[in-house]
């Protein structure tokens, strides 16, 4: 489980340069719209022969610069924390918390490109338009290096909402999330990007430490 959490946290076409260049502008135009999201989701996981061998639902949210929350609430609860400058993972059934740098979460996963938008990020992966429909626009996230557990990321829009995602990873793992009942996150829901470490759970530190 805590495999696939790091695994979250991260097309056939030839285009050109500067297609490439036009597309990941195109997408970050469209996430530079949405300084935060609140929404629910629906999973499903299906391994390289198209078998399902996950289903689920829970809440993500988002928030403009490197805050992240995701509650996977069923069938088995876990919950991903980005604070702005830690990440924390938590498996309530395995009572083990892993953290590390939001650095090393931005390097591991496309993903990070929802929440943080330098260029130097962004230059780590290529971008490609995948449909152009207005109500279905998708764009292909790929990384450049070999780094990242995740291989392939797509996200998709309704115009400018944000509308549902799915990653591939290094074993040929699709996971698909729909997105429902999308808005932004309330000024008193803040809270949710703070995580609260609970009682008696086993800590994993991956955080870069510093030299003294």
């Amino acid at each position: 489980m805590m495999t696939f959490l790091k695994t979250l946290l991260i097309g056939s076409l030839l285009v050109t340069t500067g297609a490439l260049a036009d597309d990941a502008s195109a997408l970050r135009d469209k996430l530079a719209g949405i300084d935060s999201l609140h929404t629910t989701f629906t999973q499903k996981v299906t391994d390289v022969n198209n078998k399902v061998i996950q289903s689920g639902s829970g809440l993500f949210a988002l928030a403009y610069p490197n805050q992240f929350y995701w509650h996977l609430t069923e069938p088995d609860e876990s919950l991903i924390v980005a604070d702005g400058t830690n990440l924390w993972l938590y498996n309530p059934f395995a009572e083990e918390v892993t953290v590390m740098d939001i650095s090393q979460a931005i390097e591991a996963s496309p993903m990070a490109l929802l929440v943080h938008r330098d260029d130097k990020t962004w230059a780590q992966y290529n971008v490609a338009q995948t449909s152009g429909n207005a109500n279905n626009q998708c764009y292909q996230i790929t990384p450049k290096g070999d780094q990242s557990s995740v291989v392939d990321v797509n996200v998709c829009f309704n115009q400018q909402t944000l509308t549902g995602f799915s990653l591939v990873d290094g074993q040929g793992n699709l996971s698909q999330f729909s997105l429902a009942e999308q808005r932004e996150v309330k000024a008193d829901e803040t809270a949710i990007f703070t995580f609260v470490l609970p009682d008696n759970v086993d800590i994993d530190d991956q955080r870069l430490k510093q030299p003294q």
